[in-house]
């Protein structure tokens, strides 16, 4: 029987399940060279990884709504274009938690704010759709819809109530400031994955880190 604090998970995918770097910055550069934008410092880079696109295209490139939207399609054009689970990896040992997790009997999710179908597609693709009980993400089509992170959390936690799962104990698994900020305001404690796209600096807020996929292990099932 598990001795689980928590009686659900929820997971950030870009920097926390999987590392999909190396076909995100190359359509990112693409999309940027046809605004004739200046490529971002390769330090930078990881910075675009985790938020909302959306939010990124403005913050990251100085551009206005109207012209972030419209990167954001062309973004998910080449994406398209690429396939979803096309450039991604699984991180070292994360698949073995996940497994772990399910065997333990404790629900999980996904709540990330990349494209739902994105989300599905790279789960499908390493054969992990199964180990979730709902998997949430931003809503497919609606660039200008702002899901940010507590809206994805928000999804995530209605599908698994409407599946039946106690969502009284809920944590997020999470790599950037953005899964700390978007699960506070749901009062959710955060894990912060070390080993995705923050630094340090952004674990500010998380209840424990975890350097690597064998150290969430304990943390998760007691």
């Amino acid at each position: 029987m598990s001795t689980s604090p928590y009686t659900c998970i929820l997971w950030d995918v870009d920097g926390t399940i999987a590392d999909a770097s190396a076909g995100i910055l190359p359509r990112l550069r693409l999309v940027l060279d046809s605004y004739d934008r200046p490529q971002p410092d390769p330090a930078a880079l990881a910075l675009w990884i985790g938020p909302p696109m959306l939010e990124s295209f403005q913050r990251l490139a100085g551009m206005d709504r109207e012209q972030a939207e419209e990167a954001v399609k062309r973004y998910r054009a080449l994406a398209a274009a690429d396939g979803y689970a096309a450039s991604v990896d699984i991180y070292p040992g994360v698949e073995d938690v996940l497994h772990a997790v399910h065997a333990a009997g404790i629900p999980q999710a996904t709540a990330s704010t990349k494209p739902e179908n994105q989300v599905r597609a790279i789960l499908d693709h390493y054969n992990l759709t199964p180990l979730f009980t709902a998997i949430s993400g931003a809503r497919v089509g609606q660039v200008g819809n702002d899901d940010g992170k507590a809206f994805v959390i928000t999804q995530a936690l209605e599908r698994l109530s409407a599946a039946g799962v106690d969502v009284s104990r809920p944590v997020l698994i999470g790599d950037r400031h953005h899964d700390i900020d978007g699960a506070a305001e749901h009062g959710i404690p955060v894990i912060f994955s070390a080993w995705g796209f923050g630094d340090a600096a952004e674990a500010e807020g998380a209840i424990a880190t975890a350097a690597t996929a064998a150290d969430l292990r304990p943390l998760l099932l007691g």
